[in-house]
């Protein structure tokens, strides 16, 4: 079934033409990876989708069982609810159907009004609640918010009192959860650590909906997506598979385009020489072969399709400055408290010369912390740091705190670097695409990519022979992040990076370090070394996992193993009983199916009744099964 459909849609701001001629088809089952440069049209696409933006020519079309859940990358919603509240919110006809069977439950307990239409009633609801998956809403409410990275005792926080990253965490809960059946995700990775990224990998894999997301997680849409737009120059091209395929696709295209445009314009040439040859010599038969083969170059120009400009790529390097000892950084039982809080201990590191260590965790660990204490900006309060004879430090700050927010980009880099003339200045810029009148925009009304690119051009100015980075792709787009990845490739000083880029990681990593409260676990490789150990590591913690010591009294454990005989006996007798009643009332709906029963009145209301009864008490079955499911469940019952 096709749930969207778009055809030459056009977008215009003021005079200049975002996109032109864009048309797309969204399917049930299509998992679609939207990428493109920075600025390229995409969440503009993504409010005209919604419907929260008005387009300038083209159609859409929309399938009229299609609902979209809408995710903005600038989402923060503003509510007075506890973050369960608003999560419940989202599930308004699954708590109304249940308000609704607690009600007729309660009068069928009184005895009171027509008792065979309110079990009727309680039937429907049943058959709505179930549908509806209404038993395992609150556990799918649960399930997502702590794989969001929110614990038990955050459930009852208001969200007018979480941060942005937070509010945004609760609408991508609430989005997911959500009955729409195609979701636009703008990038929904944002305000997730690892772990988080990873659980809503796992959710977008089995979930029924489709989606497009806008990402510029690389390793994230490999995982995710079966097709990939991108918009690049106005166009929308569609490709099969996730972003790996597209990668390889769009090379080969490129490639073809070029080579069948070097071609037809090569036979252009060679014909136009022949009609100008041909319209020297200037007789009629002459006059004939020119007048043919000019329709011949006007039929070739008409179908002639131009490669797409290529975006101007951003290529630079980091200069590395010689010498330096061997020991780079070595930390001793570093640890930092706040507010008497303690925030980490035990943080042992020894990083060596030309190492390109990561620094992992989750979110709230103290990554950045750790971070501050290496640069001396925080005095630890227990534990030693010790950087190396002759390190000369580079950092990139993810908050961005080193770039003055009232200077312009060209005044940021003159005051930084005063002996440089204006002209290696401006040479400096254009590697990072500010270029012309651009280089005077004042950095507070910088996109945040647009300030990475800033605070990357000052530390490529910059000497020093061991980098630490904080999140350095955050801001950045695919191609960006690519030019950073080769110039960190190519740099041959010490590397300490806190990044969740996965796709990043696996390009750079010799090490990580997994930092917990308790310190730091390490892994040789990349990320994929890392995942792959890691999962060994718990799944052989999990089989040594010493049984709990049975400190009760015998006669005490006598009791429990009598009471677990009991419900797992129970439990069986139910499930027999529900078989029975479900294989009776088929009979019976196959008994009032006969011609001969539907014409007798009698014995028909007779087959009625029966039906009836047997479905109140498959009911009360059914109730009962799940409370002993439940029982057993939370005890660990083998069934």
């Amino acid at each position: 079934m096709v749930l969207l459909n778009g055809s030459n849609i056009k977008k215009m701001f003021l005079d200049e033409t975002l996109f032109d001629g864009v048309s797309f088809n969204i399917d049930e089952g299509d998992k679609i990876g939207f990428v493109g440069v920075n600025g390229a049209g995409k969440s503009t696409l993504f409010k005209i989708i919604n419907g929260s933006m008005e387009h300038d020519s083209g159609e859409l079309f929309r399938n009229k069982l299609t609902k979209i859940g809408y995710l903005d990358q600038h989402t923060c919603v503003e509510s007075g609810n506890t973050i369960m509240g608003e999560m419940l919110a989202a599930f308004g006809e699954v708590i109304a159907v249940e308000n609704e069977l607690e009600s007729v439950r309660r009068e069928i307990e009184k005895g009171s009004g027509d008792l065979d239409a309110l079990v009727r009633r309680q039937t429907g609801l049943q058959e709505r609640f179930e549908k509806l998956d209404g038993y395992q809403y609150r556990g799918r409410i649960r399930s997502a918010l702590t794989g969001l990275g929110f614990r038990e005792e955050d459930f009852e926080r208001r969200v007018d009192s979480l941060s942005g990253g937070q509010k945004t965490r609760v609408s991508l809960g609430k989005i997911l959860l959500s009955d729409a059946n195609l979701l636009l995700l703008d990038e929904p990775t944002n305000h997730l650590d690892i772990e988080s990224v990873e659980w809503l990998e796992s959710f977008l894999q089995t979930c029924r909906a489709s989606f497009i997301v806008i990402s510029h997680d690389r390793y994230f849409l490999d995982k995710v997506t079966n097709r990939t737009f991108e918009l690049e120059n106005g166009r929308l091209r569609t490709y099969t598979g996730g972003y790996s395929a597209y990668v390889r696709q769009r090379e080969v295209e490129r490639k073809t385009e070029e080579r069948n445009y070097a071609n037809t314009m090569r036979e252009i040439e060679r014909l136009e020489g022949i009609v100008e040859q041909q319209r020297r010599w200037n007789r009629e038969k002459n006059i004939r072969t020119a007048e043919s083969k000019q329709k011949v170059i006007d039929k070739l120009e008409k179908t002639l399709v131009k490669p797409a400009a290529e975006q101007e790529d951003i290529s630079f390097s980091f200069r590395s400055l010689p010498g330096g000892g061997n020991d780079v950084l070595i930390t001793e039982e570093l640890g930092m408290s706040f507010g008497g809080k303690r925030i980490f201990s035990g943080c042992n590191a020894h990083i060596v010369k030309g190492e390109k260590v990561f620094l992992l965790g989750s979110n709230g660990c103290g990554k950045t912390t750790f971070i501050k204490e290496v640069l001396g900006e925080y005095a630890p309060s227990e534990g030693v740091v010790k950087i190396g004879a002759n390190i000369e430090i580079g950092y990139y700050d993810q908050i961005q705190e080193n770039l003055d927010m009232n200077k312009t980009i060209f005044d940021e880099l003159h005051d930084s670097y005063p002996n440089m003339t204006q002209t290696e200045i401006r040479n400096a810029l254009a590697v990072f695409l500010f270029k012309g009148e651009d280089v005077f925009k004042e950095i507070r009304k910088l996109s945040g990519g647009e300030r990475a690119r800033v605070e990357l051009a000052k530390l490529m100015l910059k000497p020093v022979n061991f980098l630490i980075m904080d999140e350095p792709t955050n801001h950045l787009d695919i191609d960006s992040r690519e030019a950073l990845e080769k110039a960190l490739a190519g740099y041959d000083g010490t590397m300490l990076m806190v990044s969740h880029d996965r796709y990043f990681i696996n390009k750079l990593a010799d090490r990580i370090l997994y930092m917990t409260d308790t310190g730091f676990s390490e892994y040789i490789g990349g990320y994929d070394d890392f995942a792959e150990k890691r999962a060994f590591y718990a799944a052989e913690t999990e089989e040594k996992q010493p049984e709990k010591p049975k400190n009760l009294s015998y006669i005490e454990q006598k009791r429990l193993a009598a009471e677990k005989r009991k419900i797992l006996s129970r439990y069986k007798k139910v499930e027999e009983t529900i078989s029975q009643l479900e294989s009776d009332i088929d009979r019976l709906n196959s008994e009032m199916a006969k011609p001969e029963n539907a014409t007798d009145f009698v014995k028909a209301s007779e087959l009625a009744e029966a039906a009836e009864a047997k479905n109140a008490e498959l009911d009360a079955m059914f109730e009962e099964w799940e409370e002993l499911q439940t029982v057993i469940e939370e005890n660990g019952y083998e069934s």
